[in-house]
């Protein structure tokens, strides 16, 4: 039965996607560099091991919205589910490379995103633990179907500057917001009755309006 090992090689943003995406250098190793892998459907689940970094005090104000105030850290910084991946890797006698592509997000309601967004500078300390169906022929030359193990893992430190890279690509100097559709309902009516022409607009009165509060 093959003994499939996984390491992650490189990462860097995926040009002309239809959405957002991060492809990660995927190396495929057999145990036995002789025999031939007809197949292999690779699952890929990928944590943000969060606890293994180190965060500058800016970084910790910026992801109170996340862990909770920095005392508190202890026990709320721990590693998270960021997605599910899968791709499928073809024929190759003893090892290969494959390109997973990873789907990436902008909704702030995904703490993903919250965490990616609050980091300043560096790197993120990342997870890949792989599953899947290996498809190879065995000595009497019949296809056979093995499962991956399941402790086949490998760690990887993605840096800030590919996602920042392919978020800018996807969208430049903005940000998106999920919003109730009553709360909606209420800005459209305010945005009508003061004429005013732009989302943009609305929000920096209403903040300059909360500053003149605040100053009064």
């Amino acid at each position: 039965m093959p003994d499939l090992n996984f390491s992650v090689l490189g990462a860097e943003p995926v040009h002309y996607a239809a959405v957002p995406m991060i492809g990660f250098r995927l190396g495929v190793t057999s145990q036995d560099p002789q025999e031939t892998i007809y197949t292999v459907a690779l699952r890929c689940q990928i944590q943000l091991d969060a606890a293994r970094r180190h965060y500058s005090a800016e970084e910790r104000a910026n992801l109170k919205d996340l862990f909770g105030t920095p005392d508190r850290w202890g026990q709320t910084l721990k590693s998270m589910l960021w997605t599910h991946a899968s791709v499928v890797v073809p024929q190759f006698t003893g090892n290969t490379e494959v390109q997973l592509q990873v789907p990436c997000t902008f909704d702030f309601n995904v703490a993903a995103t919250k965490y990616f967004h609050g980091l300043s500078a560096g790197d993120l300390p990342l997870n890949f633990l792989f599953s899947g169906t290996t498809f190879y022929r065995n000595s009497e030359g019949s296809v056979q179907v093995a499962p991956i193990s399941w402790d086949k893992e490998s760690r990887f430190r993605l840096p800030l500057a590919a996602w920042r890279e392919v978020i800018e690509l996807f969208y430049p100097n903005t940000a998106w917001m999920c919003l109730r559709r009553d709360v909606f309902e209420r800005l459209y009516k305010l945005k009508v009755e003061h004429g005013i022409t732009s989302w943009e607009q609305l929000l920096e009165e209403l903040l300059a309006a909360q500053d003149e509060a605040v100053r009064s």
